[in-house]
C-alpha cells in the first residue's frame, strides 16, 4: 500500500467511509460491490456470498441491464475462474479471463468479458464471500488490486458489524414477540374469559332489572377490552424508520428453507423492492415459499436461483432449479402450482410455470404495480 498516491489513498477512504456507513447486512454487500468499480473503473462487479456447502448463495450484481439478466438465466454457482478464488482463498487478477485454465466458459447471452479481478472476503477467520470485477480498459493493475484487498479488508469488518446488527434485530424480535404474547395472555385473554363468564352467570338471573344491569356492564367491559386490543395493534405498528424490507425478509426466508438441504442458493435485484407495500411483499414471500419448496422437496435440485426484478410498472419474480423437472400438465395439487396461480391473479398478475422432466423448473411471476 505504500506505493498509492494521495489521490488514491483519498478514494480509499471514501470507500471505506461508504461501506462503513451502509446502514444494513443487503445494502453493505450492494455498496462493497458499487465501491469496488468506482476504485477500478470496472464495468461489471458482482459478489458471491458463499454457503455452507462452498458454493455461491446469493449473488449481487452491477453492469447488466435487467434484459441481458433474464437472457442468461441462472446465475453463477462460483464453479470455474471464481470458484478458484474460493479454494485457493486468495486474490486472481488476469487480463484475459479464456486464457487462464480454471475458466469455464460463458453461458450462452453473456457480455464479453477479458479482465478479471477476484477478491475474497472474510469475516474473522471465515471466508464470507469473494468479490469479482470485469471488463476495465488495459486491463487490472496492481494498484487495482492492492485497492480492492484493502476494500476487502474494510467490507470484512462493516459485514461482521452488520452480522451482529442482524442477529440483535432477530434476537429483539423473538423476545418482542414473547412479550406481545404474554400481554395478549394477561390483559386481554383474561378478560375476556372474565366477561364469558359474567354473561354465563347473568343467563340464570331472574330479574329483568338485574338482567339489563348486567348485560350493560358486560357491555362496557368488552368495550373496555376492544379498547385494549386496539392499543395493542397500534404497539405493534411498525415506526417510519422500521418499515418492512423485502431484501431482508426474502434473504431470512430463502436461507431458512435451504438450511437443512444441500444446495446452492441465490438471489439478485434489478430495481427497486424495498418500498412495496406490506400485502404485495406478504404475496411475494409467500409465492417464493411455494417455489422454493418445490424445487427443494420434489425436485432434488442442487441450484437455486431466485431473481426480483422492478421496472415502473410491474414486478417480476424468476424462480429457476435444475432438478428432475415434472409434466406441469399432470402435476399433482400437492406441488401448489394451483395456488401459485391464484395469488397472482388476485393481485391481478399471472404466474407461468415451465417444465419438463429431466430438465428443471422455470416459474416466473409477473405482478402489476
Amino acid at each position: 500500500m505504500t506505493g498509492l498516491s494521495p489521490e488514491r489513498v483519498a478514494e480509499l477512504v471514501e470507500a471505506a467511509a461508504a461501506v462503513a456507513g451502509a446502514a444494513e447486512l443487503t445494502d453493505t454487500l450492494e455498496t462493497i460491490v458499487e465501491t469496488a468499480m468506482e476504485l477500478t473503473n470496472a464495468r461489471y462487479g458482482a459478489l458471491g456470498v458463499l454457503g455452507s456447502h462452498g458454493f455461491v448463495s446469493e449473488f449481487i450484481h452491477r453492469g447488466m441491464d435487467k434484459e441481458t439478466v433474464s437472457a442468461i438465466g441462472q446465475l453463477p454457482a462460483g464453479r470455474g475462474l471464481l470458484g478458484t478464488i474460493t479454494r485457493t482463498e486468495g486474490p486472481v487478477r488476469v487480463d484475459q479471463i479464456s486464457d487462464h485454465e480454471d475458466t469455464a466458459g460463458f453461458p450462452p447471452h453473456h457480455p464479453v468479458m477479458e479482465s478479471f479481478l477476484g477478491m475474497p472476503i472474510r469475516v474473522g477467520d471465515e471466508v464470507f464471500g469473494n468479490l469479482y470485477l470485469t471488463e476495465k480498459d488495459g486491463g487490472f493493475t496492481q494498484e487495482d488490486q492492492e485497492l480492492v484487498q484493502a476494500l476487502a479488508t474494510i467490507s470484512g469488518s462493516a459485514l461482521a458489524t452488520a452480522r451482529r446488527q442482524r442477529r440483535l434485530t432477530s434476537v429483539a424480535v423473538v423476545e418482542d414477540r414473547e412479550r406481545i404474547a404474554r400481554d395478549l395472555h394477561d390483559a386481554i385473554i383474561q378478560d375476556l374469559f372474565a366477561v364469558g363468564l359474567g354473561l354465563e352467570a347473568t343467563a340464570k338471573l331472574e330479574g329483568a332489572g338485574d338482567v339489563r344491569d348486567q348485560l350493560e356492564d358486560a357491555a362496557g367491559r368488552l368495550d373496555e377490552t376492544i379498547t385494549s386490543l386496539r392499543r395493542f395493534i397500534f404497539d405493534l405498528r411498525p415506526p417510519v424508520w422500521g418499515q418492512r424490507r423485502l431484501r431482508v425478509e426474502m434473504g431470512d426466508l430463502l436461507a431458512s428453507l435451504s438450511e437443512p438441504h444441500d444446495v446452492a442458493m441465490e438471489v439478485s435485484y434489478n430495481g427497486e423492492v424495498d418500498d412495496l407495500p406490506d400485502r404485495l411483499i406478504d404475496e411475494i414471500l409467500q409465492c417464493t415459499g411455494e417455489s422454493v419448496s418445490n424445487a427443494l422437496r420434489h425436485a432434488s435440485a442442487s441450484h437455486i436461483s431466485v431473481a426480483l426484478s422492478r421496472t415502473s410498472h410491474q414486478l417480476e419474480m424468476v424462480t429457476i432449479d435444475d432438478g428432475v423437472g415434472f409434466d406441469v400438465d399432470s402435476a399433482h395439487e400437492g406441488m401448489g402450482l394451483n395456488n401459485l396461480r391464484r395469488r397472482a391473479a388476485d393481485l391481478g398478475g399471472h404466474a407461468e410455470i415451465t417444465s419438463q422432466p429431466g430438465s428443471g423448473t422455470t416459474v416466473v411471476l409477473q405482478l402489476p404495480l
